[in-house]
């Protein structure tokens, strides 16, 4: 845990909350490119090669933006202050399609309290 704070000690708040938010929108993005393209290409064009390279590739964009979604909750955690409550459920929200956008609109804000 010590590594992360170091290599986030170097950048400043504004920019890591601007790499969380893209993260986020990233992994959202990805996780629909996978769903709507990926299944669909593998329930048709099973035997295709292009079909596998696709689903390869596709799941690899996928898995990075996943994981660096997973690393950029540690410092968001702390730029906005959330508990324990919000940060598990910033965690767990990588498991669902489309919900660390969510998390991107409403859990990552200054001003929570007032809505």
């Amino acid at each position: 845990m010590n590594f992360l704070n170091n290599v986030f000690k170097k950048y400043s708040d504004e920019k890591l909350i601007f790499i969380f938010r893209k993260v986020s929108i990233a992994e959202g993005i990805s996780c629909f490119v996978l769903f709507c393209m990926a299944m669909p290409i593998k329930r048709y064009f099973d035997t295709d090669l292009f079909a596998i390279i696709f689903i390869i590739i596709a799941g690899n964009i996928h898995g990075l933006f996943f994981v660096l979604y997973l690393i950029f909750c540690i410092p968001a955690r702390k730029i906005f202050k959330w508990d324990d409550e919000d940060f598990v459920f910033a965690l767990l929200s990588s498991l669902f399609p489309f919900a660390t956008i969510w998390v991107e609109k409403k859990l990552a804000r200054f001003d929570r309290e007032n809505d």
